[in-house]
């Protein structure tokens, strides 16, 4: 079968581009705006790609058209499929019938840690030989590519594993179908790793998001597992509304939790009071260990021994764009980190604050998501940033002023309207020693690079 994929360079949309030609498809797809690491990944599986989404591309003929939620209508492709009666689906929904179908799903929901936590749960699995399927909206370097169809696992040499772990976006589906993607994909296992207001453009408030997580639990068989952030008062009501599956909890006292870390990040893990082992690894921050917790229990609802995933744990390579170093220019190191909601970027400075002791943090920020875009987080964009020594905005294309919401930080935060202007006023403050921590959601302009370049001339 010929699918073409619009929108076909998010995360998403090109993890489906993936399994899709795993799975013997013919792939095609489009995109308006194209960067890495997606574009890189597609390059390498072979995945023809058009920019744009000129009508012309109907002349491609394919079985049908799977199509990414950032695709509206008005859209001249999407529109000449609609008038010329076209066949097209969702990519959750393409997803779920070609893929999921059949699959013991392990699905990772929340506001932040998702991706961390999906690629957690997969290594786990992969370590104990369970070779599962995954789509992660990011790429983990366990593995080096976001999704994969279920491979043989060493238990059973004959067939293919019948475990899928994926990442459980609660963004809409499509233009046509205004549903969470994640109802579609009927999870076994569900993590509800955490629960705040985000998705401004499309959630009116707190209550609509936790409605949208209500009908996921919904989903949830009675033979299955709730495993729930045990410190969240959003979660705590999302489960009271009605659940009629077993619930295990993360955090708490009662519930899986983590002992105090050492200067290492190595930290012993409980399940209320019986110790169950001790992590050792590089990770640092209490946000990475919360993401642990849920991992190892999920890993355990799929029969994985919990010091089976400690030790695969001990073996985790973060994913890229997670403080992901790119690069050192005399003595100033770059970082490429996802961070975009307040929270994220509050935990990925502290994060690098206790990596770096009392080293200049010089933290440089995209307000890029549709929520940072129309200013709903701006109030708590400064107390975010509190743990940096300097603060950079990119304050280019946004319906509010950057400048004015930074004010209270003083002479520390500057905030740029023009790239080149930003990355040399980056570079004129850095020193040998410091840490320039860029935080976007998108590729924002390729100022890593830039910066990399500027800093070495």
């Amino acid at each position: 079968m010929h699918i073409h994929i619009l929108g076909i360079c998010g995360t998403f949309m090109g993890g489906i581009a993936v399994l899709a030609k795993a799975a013997g498809h013919h792939v095609t797809g489009c995109d308006a705006n194209v960067y890495p690491p997606m574009s890189t990944q597609l390059e390498a599986q072979g995945i023809a790609l058009t920019e744009g989404f000129s009508p012309e591309q109907t002349a491609l003929n394919p079985d049908i058209y799977v199509i990414g939620n950032v695709v509206t209508r008005g859209n001249p492709l999407m529109e000449e499929i609609l008038n010329r009666g076209l066949p097209y689906v969702s990519g959750p929904q393409w997803l779920a019938e070609n893929v999921l179908r059949d699959k013991w799903v392990l699905a990772v929901a929340g506001t932040h840690g998702k991706t961390t936590t999906s690629s957690m749960l997969a290594w786990i699995l992969e370590y104990a030989g369970l070779a599962p399927g995954f789509l992660i909206g990011g790429v983990p370097q366990n593995f080096d590519i976001s999704a994969r169809l279920p491979g043989a696992p060493r238990q059973e040499p004959q067939g293919r594993s019948p475990f899928f772990v994926i990442e459980a976006d609660e963004y809409d589906t499509a233009f046509f179908d205004k549903r969470s993607k994640f109802v579609h994909y009927r999870p076994r296992t569900a993590v509800l790793n955490n629960l705040e207001f985000d998705h401004a453009d499309i959630f009116a408030d707190l209550a609509a998001i936790e409605t949208q997580f209500h009908h996921l639990v919904r989903t949830v068989p009675q033979q299955g597992l709730v495993v729930a952030n045990g410190r969240e008062a959003s979660l705590q009501r999302v489960i009271d509304r009605g659940c009629w599956t077993p619930v295990e909890t993360f955090g708490d006292a009662q519930g899986w939790h983590a002992g105090p870390a050492d200067a290492d990040g190595r930290f012993d893990v409980l399940q209320g009071e019986a110790l169950l082992g001790r992590v050792h690894w590089s990770l640092l921050g209490e946000h990475n260990r919360m993401n642990a917790l849920a991992a190892l229990a999920a890993a355990r609802h799929v029969g994985v021994p919990v010091e089976v995933g400690i030790a695969a744990l001990a073996e985790f390579q973060n994913v890229k764009r997670r403080m992901e170093v790119r690069g050192e220019v005399k003595g100033i190191t770059v970082y490429d980190d996802f961070a975009h909601h307040p929270t994220a970027i509050t935990t990925t400075l502290e994060g690098l604050r206790a990596k770096v002791g009392s080293a200049r943090i010089l933290a440089v920020l995209e307000p890029r998501s549709n929520t940072m875009k129309l200013g709903v987080m701006k109030a708590a964009l400064p107390a975010s940033l509190q743990a940096a020594d300097r603060v950079y905005c990119y304050g280019a294309n946004l319906g509010w002023d950057a400048a004015e919401a930074l004010q209270g930080m003083g002479d520390i935060a500057q905030v740029e309207t023009d790239m080149n202007t930003l990355v040399e006023a980056i570079a004129r403050e850095a020193r040998s020693g410091d840490h320039i921590l860029v935080m976007s959601n998108g590729g924002f302009g390729g100022i890593h690079q830039k910066l990399l370049e500027r800093l070495a001339a």
